[in-house]
């Protein structure tokens, strides 16, 4: 029967049986990326649950702290908060509350934690995606031009001070800013607020309320994006020192184009790729390094939300707001990895 196919059909019968195995290739790694990702959002609801419970402090002490309340009033109250179940039986009971998308109740605003994340979540996707924008931007532009000028001193500047930034706690970093900024030094007046994300008593009007937000936003930032950026340019600046003595580009260059079209449409390009993996590697890590520049900004996300679950201690609000940073993190890599393999042939056929 083989002997009456035509060369044209053979190829396409060929075709299609590497096609077959190469979608199973992919279905397979997907799976497997899957799998591991609902792994490590059990360990990480596991961990969180277990590990709040084993820090200091007594979220039925603080809510009774300052009243008169009798022994039977407090037992009532643990067991209202299912504080007074066994560990086990409390687990079991949160995890099959949180199958079913319900975080609990938050112990001090007695409000559904699920609600209380979803009001954080806007500042917090605000400031980190803000300062991943600009931070991108930055890195991938002094990247480059530090590659394609190696050695020279704009090179060494540049690499100097975004070390220099990498290596700076963010905390630190951002009370500095807070204090020459907005608090002011010497003859340099405060130019900013010194925290919140718009003001107590904000501008009327649609254009002057954006306005003033972006006013709140600018130390917050300033502070992400300083830390952040010597990653995207470190990694550009080698991946396009590698390719600099490509033969690719030796033959552009015979070809008679000019350093500025060499540069932009062959060797910028192909040194994209590691740039690219970092990014989304680096989206989870943004949103949960924001703990503390919106804790020193008192910026009301999703990281000053978890400091002051800290403090209370309200349980409910630091699990679903652990889950929710963590559950980012692992949400990123997956699509990191998945973005790697559909880029980078050399993934794809292995």
């Amino acid at each position: 029967m083989s002997d009456l196919l035509t060369p044209g059909d053979q190829l396409t019968e060929e075709a299609g049986e590497e096609q077959r195995p190469a979608r199973g290739g992919l279905a397979r790694y997907l799976a497997s990326k899957l799998a591991g990702a609902l792994t490590s959002l059990l360990l990480v609801v596991l961990l969180g649950f277990f590990l709040f419970r084993m820090l200091p402090g007594d979220p039925v002490q603080t809510m009774t702290a300052g009243r008169e309340v009798t022994a039977e009033q407090i037992a009532e109250l643990r067991e209202r908060l299912g504080l007074s179940d066994p560990l086990w039986r409390q687990f079991l009971d949160y995890l099959g509350a949180l199958l079913q998308g319900d975080f609990g109740d938050s112990f001090r605003y007695g409000r559904p934690v699920g609600d209380i994340i979803l009001e954080r979540l806007g500042p917090t996707i605000l400031l980190a995606g803000t300062a991943t924008v600009l931070a991108i931007l930055l890195g991938l532009w002094l990247g480059v031009r530090s590659a394609w000028r190696h050695g020279s001193r704009f090179d060494r500047t540049a690499t100097g001070v975004a070390l220099t930034l990498w290596s700076v706690p963010t905390f630190w970093l951002g009370l500095i800013v807070l204090m020459v900024f907005a608090v002011g030094v010497g003859p340099l007046p405060g130019l900013f607020p010194t925290g919140g994300i718009r003001s107590i008593d904000p501008p009327p009007g649609l254009l002057p309320q954006i306005l003033d937000v972006a006013h709140h936003l600018v130390l917050p930032c300033l502070t992400m994006v300083a830390v952040i950026f010597a990653q995207y340019q470190m990694v550009m600046r080698s991946s396009l020192l590698e390719e600099m003595g490509s033969d690719y580009l030796t033959t552009a260059r015979a070809k008679g184009l000019r350093e500025d079209l060499v540069r932009r449409r062959h060797a910028v390009p192909n040194a994209l790729l590691p740039s690219v993996t970092l990014i989304f590697l680096h989206l989870g890590l943004v949103v949960s390094g924001a703990i503390m520049v919106e804790t020193v900004f008192s910026w009301p996300g999703l990281g000053y939300l978890m400091v002051n679950a800290l403090e209370y201690p309200d349980l409910p609000l630091m699990q679903g707001t652990f889950i929710v940073l963590a559950g980012t993190v692992i949400v990123m890599n997956v699509l990191a990895d998945v973005v790697y393999r559909f880029l980078d042939p050399r993934v794809r056929a292995a």
